[in-house]
């Protein structure tokens, strides 16, 4: 008799339909899986033996052949144990009764119980969208697979619990849909706690705003960290489908809480400086999502920037244009989204005070040369602004004028970030900063002022093809931020004032 159990598998962030097909039949005593498993899939024969006999059972004493369909797709993880073990017992006649258009994945230990798996979400997805109907899953994944509706998602503890659900003795009860949007903002990192500087927050409201990478240069207390750690909490809220694209990656890089089974707020990752190319874009033998992923619709920050090796800052050219980061290995390539709004910070130079007003830079013209080349000119070219943060001067820091909150700022991102979802609605674009060029013209309707002033930029400051896109962009979301539909001279004149700082340092 063949038995066919329907599981899922995953290949990326992209998942699909495995069939679990298992014959037993008269032969020696033997069991044989195939159909591309990797190492730990082969050893969930073993796990399910022991599952077997433990729950009560007995493990067929016959030739037990189990194929993974598709066959030519390589199975990898533990999730098919529950699903194997399901499809022996059915073909063995010892259960029977497996509603129909059901999905089974999880962990088997050897008592029986089902331990969590990683990547549920995207799985739920799928066996929803091809029209599966109900889905098992272990206990502790079901809060995070209960934001989607369309599909009965059961939690299941142990074998015990599936056998009397299928039996009628004690039925599961359905997880209840969950999804909520509720957004708890922490109130110790907030932008009034910043004196003076406001200049730079100025220029952090327009990148949040239009998602526009943004370098911070500036000597050792200046506030650049204190600034970035406080973006967060002015980022234009996120959508419904951000957030579940953001929940797919932390789904399958296993970083998920229990209590939090949705990524509601817009990442923000900090890796040190020492990070390898690898860690910043992913990589492993089956590879997973490194930072750049993991911060898919929020932000990168990259602290100490000129510390960071140079290749692994050439590792985020490509992602950074393109939107999404492809890793090969020689068994498998997958592609990760990383939309991001990368955040910078460095100093001028190895002492940190080169062009200070008051302090003395130490430092050799050849060591600030080879300190600052540590950026390439195509890396800095893909930085939509840059900024000096200035040292904060005694009247400013003594002041106790109230300032802006985050949360008033916060509403003029939203405002804007409502007439960017207005114009894009009919594309895949999110924010400004990732329009492509052939949109430009349509999207960035200027003055003709504004067509002067940026003209007389563009050969004053000889800019390439991909600094005049960065001044238009930036333009546009000042522009939305001024509500106005046409980019004028005061727009496209504090635009062109985000893209000069390059000539004061790296071309001395």
């Amino acid at each position: 008799m063949v038995s066919v159990i329907n599981s899922m598998g995953l290949n990326g962030l992209e998942a699909f339909v495995v069939t679990i097909q298992t014959d037993v039949s008269r032969g020696m005593p033997s069991c044989d899986i195939v159909g591309l498993p990797d190492a730990s899939v082969k050893e969930s024969k073993n796990r399910v033996r022991s599952a077997i006999n433990n729950s009560g059972f007995k493990f067929p004493l016959a030739k037990i052949t189990i194929n993974l369909a598709p066959a030519d797709v390589r199975k990898t993880g533990s999730l098919y144990d529950l699903p194997i073990f399901l499809s022996i017992l059915n073909a063995n006649g010892q259960i029977t009764d497996i509603p129909e258009k059901s999905v089974f994945i999880g962990e088997l230990s050897l008592n029986g119980d089902i331990s969590p798996i990683n990547g549920v979400l995207p799985m739920t997805i799928h066996a929803m969208q091809n029209g599966f109907e109900n889905i098992f899953i272990p206990k502790e994944n079901a809060k995070e697979a209960a934001v989607i509706e369309g599909i009965n998602i059961y939690p299941v503890e142990n074998v015990y619990e599936l056998i009397e659900h299928f039996n009628g003795t004690e039925k599961i009860e359905p997880q209840p849909y969950i999804f909520t949007k509720e957004i708890s903002k922490s109130d110790n990192l907030d932008f009034c706690q910043v004196k003076g500087q406001f200049e730079v927050k100025r220029a952090m409201e327009i990148a949040a705003a239009g998602c526009h990478n943004i370098l911070l240069i500036g000597s050792p207390g200046s506030g650049k960290s204190m600034l970035a750690k406080r973006l967060p909490s002015i980022l234009p809220e996120m959508t419904f489908e951000e957030i579940i694209e953001t929940t797919k990656i932390y789904s399958i890089a296993e970083i998920l809480q229990n209590d939090s089974p949705l990524i509601t707020e817009r990442p923000f990752r900090a890796p040190h400086h020492t990070t390898s190319k690898a860690g910043l874009s992913g990589g492993g033998s089956i590879p997973h999502p490194g930072e750049l992923s993991l911060a898919h619709n929020g932000v990168l920050f990259l602290d100490e920037l000129s510390e960071f090796s140079r290749a692994t800052l050439e590792t985020l050219r490509q992602p950074l244009e393109e939107g999404k980061i492809t890793i090969s290995r020689v068994k498998n390539t997958l592609t990760y989204p990383c939309s991001i709004m990368l955040v910078a910070a460095m100093n001028p130079c190895p002492c940190g005070y080169y062009g200070h007003p008051k302090k003395l830079c130490t430092c050799t013209p050849n060591a600030i040369s080879r300190y600052l080349s540590k950026i390439s000119g195509p890396m800095l070219d893909r930085i939509d602004m840059h900024i000096e943060v200035p040292p904060i001067d005694f009247e400013n820091l003594s002041s106790n004028e109230k300032l802006e909150t985050s949360e008033e700022i916060r509403v003029r991102l939203n405002d804007a970030r409502k007439i960017q979802l207005e114009r894009y609605k009919y594309s895949k674009l999110k924010f400004n900063a990732f329009i492509n060029s052939r949109d430009l013209p349509a999207v960035c309707i200027m003055s003709d002022r504004a067509k002067m002033i940026l003209k007389s930029a563009f050969e004053k400051m000889g800019l390439s093809a991909r600094g005049y896109d960065k001044i238009l962009k930036i333009s546009r979301t000042i522009a939305d931020l001024d509500n106005s539909e046409v980019i004028d001279i005061k727009h496209i004149s504090e635009a062109i004032q985000y893209r000069s700082l390059d000539r004061k340092y790296w071309q001395r």
